[in-house]
């Protein structure tokens, strides 16, 4: 295990990480990168695969955030796939992904390094029934296995993945909340005056409005929470509406954004070698970049 040493801090600066599934094997490799140089921030939050990034790099584990979404790929059915689908635990089964690869030793955690960090996180999840955003930190994080429930919370794809249920509402995806993936809020309300943000799409994306088809599938997925399916039907506005402020933090000097020059897998990709070649890119982007980021921050 290869575990950074926090040497170079960011004062009055957030760290936030975009979700998207198992394109976070790409940004994998910015924030190896980052933990290769020492950096540390006063605050990390993310939602979704950004919840995964945002405690992997709190604790500091460069495997574990290369290996996250690289090695569950060679755990089917027990991780997920169509055999996990069909049998109902989800394409991807979120016990295993979350809880059961740590308790097996397949891909720990190192619970102690996190907590002994000082650096404050915050993660958000989705309440399907209510429409209200959760937001859980490291006070809500007491051992691994809680830890990794709150990230299963933040994660949880509606139809694609098994829910969670917490006081009778069932939690799902951070991103389908305040934000819709991108949680600026979680930032702003902290008072931070720049931000770092590792996003999942290249730049000049945009979501486009559902097709038909799309809101009847979002339709029959909510399975009558209606919270939930507006939520869904409005996600590519909301999102949009973050790319702007985004783009005006940027304009402004407020933002460091590092977005992916191209994003050679899917969200739902869990084909090993592809996964690999995704990090390996992303990786190499990285260290090209470094001298760029190092200048914003430290500069």
């Amino acid at each position: 295990m290869e575990t950074a040493a926090y040497e170079r801090h960011v004062s009055d600066c957030a760290l936030l990480f975009e979700g998207g599934g198992y394109r976070a094997s790409y940004t994998a490799g910015f924030a190896n990168v980052l933990l290769e140089h020492g950096v540390s921030f006063d605050f990390v939050c993310g939602v979704s695969a950004g919840a995964s990034h945002t405690v992997d790099f709190v604790s500091g584990d460069q495997e574990r955030v290369k290996n996250a979404f690289i090695v569950l790929a060679d755990r089917r059915p027990e991780a997920g796939g169509v055999r996990s689908f069909l049998t109902g635990h989800g394409y991807f089964n979120a016990w295993y992904d979350y809880i059961g690869c740590v308790d097996d030793g397949y891909l720990p955690f190192d619970y102690e390094a996190f907590a002994k960090n000082p650096t404050p996180i915050a993660i958000q999840c989705f309440e399907g029934d209510t429409g209200r955003t959760l937001v859980w930190t490291k006070d809500d994080m007491p051992d691994v296995h809680e830890l990794m429930r709150k990230v299963w919370s933040s994660s949880t794809l509606p139809g694609m993945m098994e829910p969670q249920v917490l006081g009778g509402h069932k939690l799902f995806d951070g991103g389908i909340g305040d934000g819709a993936g991108i949680p600026l809020h979680l930032v702003r309300e902290r008072g931070f005056k720049r931000l770092m943000v590792i996003a999942t799409r290249p730049k000049g994306y945009r979501k486009k409005e559902p097709t038909p088809l799309m809101r009847r599938v979002y339709h029959r997925i909510a399975k009558g929470d209606e919270a939930l399916e507006q939520a869904l039907q409005t996600r590519n506005e909301r999102y949009n509406e973050s790319l702007d402020e985004l783009d005006r933090l940027e304009k402004e000097g407020r933002a460091l954004v590092v977005r992916p020059r191209v994003m050679p897998v899917k969200s739902t990709t869990i084909d090993r070698p592809k996964l690999e070649d995704a990090y390996a890119q992303g990786h190499a982007q990285g260290v090209e970049e470094w001298p760029q980021w190092e200048q914003w921050l430290f500069g």
